[in-house]
């Protein structure tokens, strides 16, 4: 009975002293607590992101910016993969125009062949014939697009050099077939050079070189469409790890709030102890 006298008293002092305020103390610190909890909420709520900054989540705040450098990395190749896609669109359209224009040399060839050496026809479809190599030359020079242009002559200057990931790159090397000087001569072409088989020759070797840029050309689009896919499952893995869930944020929000204003209340009441005490002595 003895000890629970003491100890009673031993409590009482320690509820009722002016110069330590246990009670407003733990109020104090409770609210504190809140009000950076609340700060927290309310961060996410107005970023929308759960790891804004690297003092949030050091780990995934590092991992999200290296995942955020990649997407703007891809971006760099999407651009390359399309302007090869151009550069190739360009070469395919001049060798439409070639290869009509060879279609009609080899008719001429015909022509020509079939025509008496010397006559005025003869004449007539070999002039014809060298004006189409005139124009096929033009076709393959004007079939440049930002300063490469895959038919130069070997040149690596005019090699379409793509970036098709982060750290890979695709070659397309420019070339000019042997075979097509026959029908790209600027020169004068006689009836000895204008042959049909002469024209076989180098519609051969073009619209072989043809199909292998078109399967450049839907190699590109794959590799595009690939890329595309990557950067938003990039995207969407950076959005997994600092987007905040705002539905379950503001609901968060709300109960720390009506927490921040018990707390206030809380103190209050605390702070109130030393009036109790001092209503002793009136």
């Amino acid at each position: 009975m003895a000890s629970d006298n003491v100890k009673d008293k031993g409590t009482a002092k320690m509820a009722n002293s002016i110069n330590t305020n246990v009670g407003a103390m733990v109020a104090l610190q409770n609210l504190n607590a809140t009000a950076r909890e609340l700060t927290v909420a309310q961060n996410r709520v107005n970023t929308g992101k759960a790891v804004a900054t690297a003092k949030d989540n050091g780990a995934i705040f590092a991992v999200a910016s290296n995942m955020r450098a990649d997407m703007g990395a891809l971006n760099s190749v999407k651009n390359s993969i399309q302007r090869g896609q151009s550069v190739i669109d360009i070469a395919l359209a001049a060798g439409e125009t070639i290869s009509k224009a060879l279609e009609e040399q080899k008719a001429l060839a015909v022509a020509i062949q079939s025509s008496a050496a010397g006559s005025a026809a003869e004449t007539a479809y070999l002039a014809d014939f060298n004006a189409l190599g005139v124009e096929i030359t033009a076709a393959l020079a004007g079939a440049t697009f930002d300063g490469t242009n895959i038919y130069a002559a070997g040149s690596a200057a005019n090699n379409l050099v793509v970036q098709s990931s982060i750290s890979g790159t695709y070659t397309v090397h420019s070339t000019t077939d042997a075979a097509t000087t026959v029908a790209t001569a600027t020169g004068t072409i006689v009836r000895a050079g204008a042959t049909v088989a002469a024209v076989d020759t180098a519609s051969a070797a073009f619209n072989a070189r043809q199909a292998t840029l078109g399967s450049h050309s839907k190699s590109l689009e794959r590799q595009l469409t690939f890329t595309s896919k990557m950067q938003d499952a990039l995207e969407s893995g950076v959005g997994n790890l600092v987007d905040a869930d705002l539905a379950k944020e503001s609901a968060r929000l709300t109960a720390l709030q009506t927490k921040q204003q018990l707390g206030v209340q809380a103190l209050g009441i605390a702070n109130q102890s030393g009036s109790i005490l001092l209503s002793l002595f009136r």
